[in-house]
């Protein structure tokens, strides 16, 4: 009952407190981003800059080839800038791609230095065959360099390599799952910002204010405990976690998510990071001190980011960073028929990792009541 009574009263206390509206005022702003900024799917066909240096003959046999594959069979003739100069291009709109037949090798070259795309020059050599020169950038991988190389090898000829990737079975792992839209799939990004990274800084905050008041030291001299002082402010943070949350969650996603897994992963992954907020505070006067210790926590939890975002890096290391398993779960969770097996793993995990901080946070705290 002492617990309870002190948790409504820090709820109280916080709700005054114009940390709590920072964090209201975040959801809402990331609820707009995601409605007006972030577009439901991003365009993502790549474009190809292409000079037919060819016989008349064999020029409009490509061209046939590309109508063919074009969405609606016809090309249109538009305008590309390059280095600051006007070139009139063919455009080719197949489902994966826009190809620009370039007029000239100037315009060819133009686009390869001075817009840094990758370019192909198509050309006759002195057999009579037909060659095709690539303008890579450096930045191609070696994978994707050694696929040219077998797309234009003469003795691997086309049939063979499309009867081969015909061939090969793709299987989906979670058969019955659905895709994210882009849209959707930034939401665990910025669940994983207000529960972590937020949670962290916020509880930080608190627990600085009430140092400069003296409400710590008097913890001292009163029979509170001071576990429940620690406890309640989780408690808070984890109540504005489920809030912020849904702020962003329901517009979105409607009522696809399944929340009642989503709150409890809210509610051990969020004692997690509050417990950690908690152990870090403990070592520190006022938040100045503390600043350099957070921030390079803050850097370690952005980084599974970079992953999410980028499946081809994903070394391991990054996988036993919370935030990364805080990511994938949130992904499942938003996910038609998503895997709660791992969600409710991760929520164990962060359950035990929670008790384990706050205990050694409680241990720390009753150590230095009177710093």
């Amino acid at each position: 009952m002492k617990l309870w009574y002190s948790f409504i009263k820090e709820l109280k206390l916080s709700s005054k407190s114009w940390y709590f509206y920072i964090e209201l005022g975040m959801a809402i702003v990331l609820l707009l981003v995601l409605l007006f900024v972030v577009p439901e799917n991003f365009d993502s066909k790549g474009k190809e800059y292409i000079y037919l240096d060819l016989p008349n003959v064999v020029r409009e046999r490509l061209k046939d080839n590309l109508l063919e594959e074009d969405l609606d069979e016809m090309s249109q003739l538009v305008e590309v800038e390059a280095n600051d100069t006007i070139y009139v291009a063919e455009m080719y709109e197949t489902e994966e791609s826009e190809i620009y037949l370039l007029n000239s090798m100037e315009a060819l070259n133009a686009f390869s230095n001075s817009e840094r795309v990758p370019a192909v020059h198509v050309r006759v050599n002195e057999n009579n065959q037909v060659v095709q020169t690539y303008y890579l950038q450096g930045y191609e991988t070696q994978k994707l360099k050694n696929l040219l190389l077998v797309f234009q090898n003469s003795k691997a000829g086309h049939d063979v390599i499309e009867n081969y990737t015909d061939d090969i079975i793709v299987r989906s792992i979670y058969q019955d799952a659905e895709p994210l839209s882009d849209r959707e799939n930034v939401i665990p990004v910025f669940l994983t910002f207000n529960g972590s990274l937020m949670s962290l800084f916020i509880i930080a905050a608190y627990i600085f204010l009430d140092k400069d008041e003296g409400i710590i030291k008097a913890y001292a001299v009163t029979a509170s405990s001071v576990w429940h002082y620690l406890l309640s402010k989780i408690g808070v943070i984890i109540i504005t976690s489920i809030a912020t949350t849904l702020i962003v969650t329901v517009p979105i996603m409607g009522l696809q998510p399944n929340y009642p897994v989503m709150l409890l992963f809210l509610v051990t992954s969020g004692f997690f990071a509050a417990s950690l907020g908690l152990f870090l505070t403990s070592y520190y006067k006022d938040i100045v001190q503390a600043f350099g210790a957070l921030y390079i926590v803050i850097v370690i939890l952005i980084m599974p980011n970079i992953s999410y975002f980028t499946p081809s890096w994903d070394p391991d290391w990054v996988k036993i960073i919370p935030s990364y398993v805080m990511l994938q779960s949130f992904k499942e969770i938003i996910s038609v028929n998503g895997n709660m097996s791992y969600v409710m793993v991760a929520s164990l995990g962060f359950a035990v990792l929670g008790i384990d901080i706050f205990i050694l946070a409680n241990y720390r705290f009753k150590k230095t009541l009177t710093l």
